[in-house]
């Protein structure tokens, strides 16, 4: 089957209409210059593990902040170790901290056809949240949360060394590049992940695309923006 007619296919299953876009984003190159740094002094913590089961345990046990008190399980993170493509939201819900997978229930099935869109599937990719632990009636995390768990997500990335890396919604993009920018003006454009330069790309969680099916033609354009980059990488 050609590309153009499988992503059509896939297209059709996320809800999103085939259409071309009268004015894509600009090229990776012309938007990197826009990308926010993450100051250096933001190196991965000495006291986090190397090890990845040891991470995992490591994050398993952790009661760096008062989310450990509410949490039913960690939400550590999933898929394959070696992906090209990282994929990072803003925390677990209570679905998610019910089964201790992100991404799960009615956003993590548009997450899956969002990926077949780009022909991957959730086992070909690693997908994480900015918190491993569910705040209470699923608010936006506190700033000494964030910090808490920015040790253990910064390792992550540091093991895994994606080619990629792919922000879902305002929360996960704004703490990654360390940005107060609104997501909207954050769309379309290339960034870099702190010293490791990897790539970075904003779009929409895919739960706010539940609630906003319109703004899915946008968020197609963002698929098009992470396969040119992964073709390039």
């Amino acid at each position: 089957m050609a590309r153009s007619e499988r992503h059509c296919r896939y297209l059709h299953a996320m809800g999103v209409p085939v259409w071309l876009a009268r004015n894509p984003p600009p090229p990776p190159d012309q938007a990197a210059d826009a990308s926010p740094r993450i100051p250096p002094d933001m190196a991965p913590a000495a006291t986090v593990s190397a090890d990845w089961q040891a991470l995992k345990q490591q994050v398993h046990i952790c009661k760096q902040c008062s989310l450990s008190a509410s949490r039913t399980q960690t939400v550590f993170g999933v898929g394959d170790r070696h992906a090209d493509l990282l994929l990072i939201g803003e925390a677990p819900g209570a679905e998610e901290d019910r089964r201790g997978e992100p991404f799960v229930g009615r956003a993590g099935k548009l997450l899956d056809a969002m990926l077949l869109a780009i022909g991957l599937r959730r086992e070909q990719v690693f997908i994480a949240n900015i918190l491993k632990c569910r705040p209470p009636g699923n608010r936006d995390p506190l700033p000494q949360e964030v910090r808490s768990c920015e040790p253990y997500l910064r390792q992550q990335i540091a093991m895994l060394q994606p080619r990629l890396i792919v922000a879902l919604g305002r929360i996960a993009a704004q703490n990654l590049l360390k940005t107060e920018t609104p997501i909207g003006r954050m769309r379309g454009q290339q960034y870099r992940y702190g010293e490791t330069n990897i790539p970075v790309v904003v779009t929409y969680h895919p739960a706010y695309l539940l609630r906003s099916p319109r703004e899915k033609r946008k968020s197609w354009q963002d698929l098009q923006l992470v396969m040119r980059l992964l073709e390039m990488t």
